[in-house]
């Protein structure tokens, strides 16, 4: 069955669709969603930074509003991204999880890096370009990591001080240059926790949209050391019997699916499926 949403590039400069309204991670809405025609939103004299169509939902062409700031309008409300990706609407969550990309993108290559100019969109691709130095500049995706660390029954999970209260998770972290992802895995777990990994499987991936990231997941077996945790980003690291867990991440999020897998495997349950 074909998804309710579908990414598509076309003009902005075509006449009517829907439109969804973004702004630093936050989405417009009323009562009915997050959707609204978009000649009508045009009319509300909002503060447009950028206009890109970005696909189809249910067949209707879609287009992206990227506004200079939040506006207050009589009736409205701003909802985090996050707050979509809790409330079980997966296509909802992949349509406003592009938008929110293509957003920031937008809103961070309004002008060449390398000139100052205005960079102005590339007809026939998702692409923002210099007409003084030819520059194009492309969505762009942050390669990451996010690996659980299990010791037979025991799983090792974190809280960082940025966490809902109570909620531990798996480590993660960005790759730098030159790394390969396998060697972000073991440097980000000996600099975040100070134990050493090995044998590791790679589970699969998933978009992350806060704000650009692409994360790849891992299983890594524990090889050695004890938890010394990173000051300023781990609160506190504990092993975890799988039979006695904390608060876990949103089951929609690849760190849920990491130890939902584990787990699954360790009590013979079924595996859960990667959320897409």
């Amino acid at each position: 069955m074909m998804a309710r949403w579908q990414p598509a590039l076309f003009d902005a400069q075509q006449p009517g669709g829907w439109a969804v309204v973004h702004c630093r991670q936050f989405f417009l809405a009323d009562n009915n969603g997050v959707l609204f025609p978009r000649e009508w939103l045009k009319k509300q004299d909002l503060p447009i930074l950028a206009e890109h169509g970005i696909g189809h939902f249910d067949g209707d062409p879609i287009y992206l509003l990227e506004l200079q700031a939040p506006l207050e309008l009589p009736g409205f409300a701003w909802q985090s991204l996050r707050q979509f990706m809790l409330q079980g609407d997966a296509d909802t969550f992949r349509l406003l999880g592009y938008a929110t990309q293509i957003g920031t993108w937008a809103r961070q290559h309004r002008f060449c890096g390398s000139c100052g100019e205005p960079m102005l969109p590339m007809p026939g691709e998702r692409a923002m370009g210099c007409q003084r130095c030819e520059q194009h500049h492309y969505p762009r995706l942050s390669p990451s990591m996010i690996a659980l660390v299990t010791r037979g029954d025991e799983i090792l999970l974190a809280r960082s001080p940025r966490f809902v209260t109570g909620v531990y998770s798996t480590l993660a972290g960005f790759v730098e240059p030159g790394e390969s992802v396998e060697q972000c895995v073991a440097r980000e777990i000996r600099e975040e926790v100070g134990v050493e990994v090995t044998n590791l499987q790679y589970l699969g991936s998933q978009g992350w949209p806060f704000p650009h990231s692409l994360m790849l997941g891992f299983h890594a077996e524990y090889a050695g050391g004890d938890i010394v945790m990173q000051a300023e980003e781990i609160e506190d690291a504990q092993w975890f019997d799988v039979h006695r867990l904390p608060p876990l991440p949103a089951p929609r999020s690849i760190a849920r699916y990491l130890i939902d897998v584990y787990v699954a495997r360790r009590l013979g349950r079924p595996e859960p499926a990667l959320p897409t």
